[in-house]
This record gives C-alpha cells, sequence and structure tokens, in this order.
C-alpha cells in the first residue's frame, strides 16, 4: 500500500476518483482547490494505492497562521472507515504531511451521518470532537430517482402551488452569464443583509464562476419577472451528487414566488445530467423530531430557511460534524480562544 502525495496526481485523475468514490464531495474536488488557492489556502492531495486501485484519499486545505498553519479537510477524508488498514494508512500520510507543514491541528469533517460508532472510533484514534463545524452540520437530501412528477408529488402541496403560481405569474428561469455576476453580487448583499447571515466578496463568485460554471460542474440560475432579476441561485453538481449553495433574492415581488422556481429548475437540470442526490445545503442543527416540531413556531436563524427548504420533500441528515487531531495542544488552545473572540456579537 502505497501514499501519494499532490505531484503523483493529475487533477483530472483525482476528480475521477472522488466522483466515483462512495461519498466524494464537491468540497474535495481540484476546482474547489483551486478556488480556495485565489484566496489564501495551500492545497496538498493525499491518495492510498493498492494494487493498482485508489482506495482512500483526501484533499487537505492549509491556512497559514503566523509560522504555523492549519489544516482542514473539507467533506472528508475519503475512506472506508470499516477497513482498519486502509484508514490507518491513510492518517499516518495525513499526519506525516500536517506535521511537515508545521500545523496545529487537522480538522476533518467527513461527509458522513452521525454514528455513535465512527464517531468513537474517531476517538480511538486521536481526534477530538471539535468546537468549530464549518460546513453544515444538518441538511436535507432530495432523492433525484423518481420521476419528475413522482418528485413535485413528495413535495408539501403549497410548495407545488407555489412553483406553479410563479410561471402562471410570469416569472421565468434563464442560466446566468459571467455579465449577470454583478446583479448576482449585489442580490447575495442584499439578502445577507436582510437575513443576517455572512457572504463571500464578489470576487469570490466570480472566481467560483470561472472553476466550476464555465467547467460545467455548476449553474448560474436567474429568476426573472418583467426583464427584471428577482432572485438567483449557484448549483453545483459533482459526479452523481448535486448541492443548492449559494442563494439571493430581492425584496421586491417576494408574492410572485421566484425562489420555489429556481430551485425546481436547479433540481430539474440536476437529475437530467445524472445526478442521483439535489443537497439544499443547511438547516437549523437541531434532531429531526425537533425540527418537525418547532418549523411553524420559529423564524429566527436557519428557521425561514428550513420551512422553505422542507416544503421540497426529501430526507433531514445530520452529519458527523468535525473532529480535531491536536499537534500542538497550547496553541490550539489559543487558536480555539482566537476564533471564540472573533465569533462575538459585535
Amino acid at each position: 500500500m502505497r501514499a501519494h502525495l499532490t505531484n503523483d496526481l493529475s487533477e483530472s485523475d483525482w476528480n475521477s476518483f472522488v466522483a466515483t468514490s462512495p461519498g466524494g464531495h464537491v468540497l474535495q474536488s481540484s476546482q474547489w482547490g483551486q478556488l480556495k488557492e485565489r484566496f489564501g489556502w495551500q492545497v496538498a492531495r493525499l491518495a492510498i494505492e493498492d494494487r493498482g486501485q485508489w482506495r482512500a484519499g483526501a484533499q487537505v486545505l492549509f491556512r497559514p497562521l503566523g509560522p504555523r498553519t492549519i489544516a482542514y479537510v473539507p467533506k472528508g477524508p475519503i475512506t472506508d472507515w470499516a477497513d482498519a488498514e486502509v484508514t490507518q494508512t491513510l492518517l499516518e500520510a495525513l499526519h506525516h504531511l500536517c506535521r511537515q507543514r508545521r500545523a496545529i491541528l487537522l480538522k476533518i469533517e467527513p461527509d458522513l451521518a452521525e454514528d455513535p460508532a465512527l464517531a468513537q472510533r474517531l476517538t480511538e484514534l486521536g481526534f477530538r470532537p471539535s468546537p468549530q463545524t464549518i460546513q453544515p452540520r444538518c441538511t436535507i437530501l432530495l432523492d433525484l430517482r423518481p420521476d419528475p412528477e413522482d418528485i413535485l408529488a413528495r413535495m408539501k402541496s403549497k410548495t407545488r402551488y407555489n412553483i406553479r403560481l410563479a410561471g402562471r405569474k410570469g416569472v421565468t428561469v434563464r442560466e446566468g452569464t459571467a455579465k449577470d455576476l454583478p446583479g448576482f453580487y449585489r442580490l447575495m448583499q442584499l439578502t445577507g443583509q436582510r437575513d443576517s447571515f455572512g457572504i463571500h466578496n464578489e470576487s469570490y463568485y466570480e472566481n467560483a464562476h470561472q472553476l466550476f460554471v464555465l467547467q460545467d460542474l455548476a449553474k448560474l440560475f436567474l429568476a426573472t419577472f418583467e426583464d427584471q432579476v428577482l432572485a438567483g441561485i449557484m448549483a453545483f453538481a459533482f459526479g452523481q451528487r448535486a448541492w443548492y449553495m449559494y442563494g439571493a433574492s430581492s425584496s421586491e415581488h417576494r408574492n410572485l414566488m421566484p425562489n420555489y422556481l429556481l430551485q425546481w429548475e436547479a433540481i430539474k437540470w440536476a437529475r437530467e445530467r445524472g445526478c442521483l442526490t439535489y443537497d439544499l445545503w443547511g438547516i437549523p442543527d437541531e434532531k429531526e423530531e425537533v425540527l418537525e416540531r418547532e418549523f411553524l413556531k420559529r423564524s429566527d436563524g436557519l428557521w425561514g430557511v428550513y420551512r422553505f427548504k422542507r416544503g421540497f420533500g426529501g430526507q433531514v441528515v445530520r452529519y458527523l460534524g468535525a473532529y480535531d487531531y491536536v499537534y500542538s495542544p497550547s496553541l490550539y488552545w489559543l487558536y480555539n480562544k482566537l476564533v471564540t473572540w472573533r465569533a462575538r456579537p459585535g
């Protein structure tokens, strides 16, 4: 069994490995690594080969922090955690790489549902639950295998009604181009201010468009009414999976329900290109029974978003979360203090 570093792997070979692996995620794609490189991260990819086949791997993002670094594996590593030998080989190679890069910690965020047995396994391997989860802990996954009419039938009746209402009222959905990005960003700013969430800078979305939309790994959808852009979303597709990550809407003509039609067009696009699931990407971090009990009562935080997304049907999934492996306990303590201080309101 042999470990290969980045310079041994072409980006196309890496993407093929990720796209065909169970649990392979767009955040482990080479394009995601390129996007993060443009905003201050350093990227390394590590794969484990056994008898001519790739068995496991990880795309690691390193963020410089003074003379040290922070290592992060978003939605990875990719491995069969039940295969102790392969997983141990991968982790040993990861630890060696992280120590070479002078990492304070290695944060992993496997793309796996909550599992007490795996949580215990990670603890035995020296990881600890992280106080900072980077990616959404809970989401809703839509099954795209049924026919479109069956997918519609699984939605809540109000959601189906709103999709059809938007079309009847004259809302249309078109594909956005690079020329539409400034307008999309203005909508992102407006939505972030209105709904109190942070957004990236304009250059980030421009680079995401270059790396994903122009390489047919994503699409920018815009909902318009009488030539006015009311809302937009950027949906990603990689392998047999699709994700809704970025979305924004105007405060005007909200009664026309453009966001519902946008999501439906993105769902159909993902299905037509062979994706089996569509990830609605981010809901309140609660058990499903709490979500069902509270979603009509609350509107704070992500609860309004949850009501919208829940209408499309699908299955609530709560992920395992983030786990840290600590190389420098004292600096890890200071790092967490710094992150907590920066996260304070005001």
